[in-house]
């Protein structure tokens, strides 16, 4: 995997660790430390995604992400040592599509960004041996036959496949697949799998793909 990357960060000891863990992950890198400069710099170049600090100097990452949005798509994901719940909310409102909190591991982000592309990819792709998901129609297949999900289902599909064997809370599913931020309980992400699980159970009755970890939540992994 390749691309190009623009990260976004006023402290060089920890943006030099970003861009050789994304450098060794066969990304390319280019590093801005003064907020003044994005803007003009994302303009004039093509890139992939923005890692994007929260607190710079000269302009702060909300506005950045904001006028980034105005004039691009690119995919944006926020890195904050504020874990202030209005600030994480605002900036995916703004148009952020992930956020990362300071401390955070080196690998987390590389998996993040791998995450971010794929998602954002205008492709089909697969996800896994039998299982492929098209982006652009929200359409899920399990060897060959489509399961009939919905936007929703699709959603919260995609993304526990994005990272098989990770373990997602129903906090962390809730904030990945519902952007608007509506009040939603638990139980609504039990429901929605128990559907999936359902519909993939019709197509494949012995295989199961996604698993329940007894008092976290649920991991994408095959049997």
């Amino acid at each position: 995997m390749s691309g190009r990357i623009l990260i976004v960060e006023d402290e060089p000891k920890l943006a030099e660790v970003i861009r050789d863990y994304l450098q060794q992950a066969s990304y390319s890198c280019h590093w801005i430390a003064d907020g003044l400069q994005v803007v003009d710099w994302v303009r004039q170049h093509e890139i992939d995604l923005v890692l994007l600090d929260l607190m710079l100097p000269g302009r702060d990452g909300l506005e950045l992400c904001k006028e980034i949005r105005g004039f691009s798509a690119v995919p944006i994901i926020m890195v904050t040592a504020r874990v202030e719940e209005i600030d994480r909310l605002l900036g995916l409102e703004l148009g952020a599509d992930d956020y990362i909190c300071k401390p955070f591991s080196p690998r987390e982000v590389v998996a993040r960004v791998k995450a971010v592309l794929r998602r954002s990819a205008p492709r089909e792709e697969l996800a896994d041996d039998g299982l492929r998901l098209d982006e652009p129609g929200y359409r899920a297949t399990l060897k060959g036959i489509d399961l009939q999900v919905t936007a929703v289902e699709f959603t919260l599909l995609a993304y526990l496949a994005d990272h098989p064997g990770r373990i997602y809370s129903r906090s962390q599913l809730m904030d990945a697949i519902y952007s608007d931020h509506r009040v939603v309980t638990d139980r609504t992400i039990d429901s929605h799998i128990k559907k999936l699980r359902k519909k993939i159970a019709a197509v494949s009755p012995d295989e199961e793909l996604i698993h329940s970890v007894y008092g976290v939540g649920y991991k994408f992994e095959r049997n």
